[in-house]
C-alpha cells in the first residue's frame, strides 16, 4: 500500500527520516476523506491529544474499520507479516539492522510448539504492528518530549491532511530533541521530560502525504511543541504506525 523507497534518513542524534510522497495520490486522498470523526476519539491522559486505537476507544476503533473499506485495507496491510518484513529490509538496506527476522505465522507457531515440547526456551522475539488515529487541536495541542515506549522498535507518523487544510503558521511540526542535561541522555524506560529540558536538533514539517520515521533508542527524544492558536478549530490529524516486540 506504501513503501519506504523514498526514505531519506538522518543518523544523528538518532536514526530518523522522512518519506515523501508516501502514498499514491488517489490512495492518500481517499484516506484523508474518510478519516474518522472527532466524536469517536478518547482524550489522552498525558498529552493534549485525542486518540482512537486498539487500546483507546477500542470498540469504536474496530467498528469504524469495519465500516470503512479504505481504512480496513490499510489496517490489513499494517498488520501483515509482509509489512513488517518490508520495513525491516528497507531499514537494513540503509545500514539500520535491528537484528530481527519476521517469520511467517506458521513458522512461528511450529517454532513455539517445538520449543514447548523440548522444554527449551525460545529466545527469538517476533514482532507485531499496530496503528492509532490521533488529533492535536491547534488550540493547545502538544506531545511532551519522550523516547517511545519500551518494546517499540520503529514508529511512523503519517499526517492526514488535504492540500491547504493545515497552515504551517499553526505549528504542529515534530521536533527531534537533544537533552540539555546529561541525566536525561539515557532514557531506557520512556520517562517524560519538559519542553524546557530540550534543545531542538531538527523539526520535521507537518505536511501532506509523507511519513516521519523514528528508530527507538535510549535517547530518541521527540515532541510536538504546544500550539497556541486560541479559538482555532483546526486539528492536526495523524495516523501513527508502530512496530514492536510481541
Amino acid at each position: 500500500m506504501f513503501s519506504l523507497d523514498k526514505l531519506e534518513l538522518t543518523y544523528e542524534p538518532y536514526p530518523h527520516g522522512i518519506v515523501s510522497p508516501l502514498f499514491p495520490d488517489d490512495v492518500y486522498k481517499d484516506l484523508v476523506a474518510t478519516f474518522p470523526q472527532q466524536e469517536l476519539f478518547g482524550k489522552n491522559r498525558i498529552n493534549v491529544k485525542y486518540v482512537m486505537s486498539e487500546r483507546v476507544n477500542r470498540r469504536q476503533y474496530h467498528q469504524f474499520l469495519r465500516s470503512s473499506p479504505e481504512w480496513m485495507r490499510f489496517y490489513r496491510w499494517v498488520k501483515s507479516d509482509d509489512f513488517i518484513a518490508c520495513m525491516l529490509e528497507e531499514l537494513k538496506s540503509r545500514h539500520i539492522d535491528l537484528g530481527y527476522k519476521q517469520r511467517p505465522v506458521i513458522q512461528r507457531v511450529m517454532r513455539r510448539l517445538a520449543y514447548g515440547l523440548s522444554g527449551r526456551r525460545d529466545y527469538h522475539t517476533s514482532l507485531t504492528s499496530r496503528f492509532e488515529f490521533s488529533m492535536l487541536p491547534a488550540d493547545g495541542g502538544s506531545v511532551i518530549p519522550h523516547t517511545d515506549s519500551v518494546g517499540k522498535i520503529v514508529t511512523l507518523i503519517l499526517p492526514m491532511i488535504g492540500n491547504g487544510e493545515w497552515d504551517r503558521s499553526l505549528g504542529g511540526d515534530t521536533d527531534i530533541n537533544t537533552p540539555r542535561s546529561d541525566h536525561l541522555r539515557f532514557n531506557g524506560v520512556n520517562g517524560k521530560a519538559r519542553f524546557e529540558d530540550m534543545d531542538i536538533a531538527a523539526s520535521l514539517a507537518f505536511e501532506p502525504n509523507r511519513a516521519m520515521l523514528f528508530i527507538r533508542t535510549y535517547d530518541s527524544w521527540h515532541s510536538v511543541r504546544p500550539m497556541t492558536v486560541r479559538g482555532s478549530s483546526a486539528l492536526r490529524k495523524t495516523v501513527t504506525v508502530s512496530i514492536r516486540e510481541r
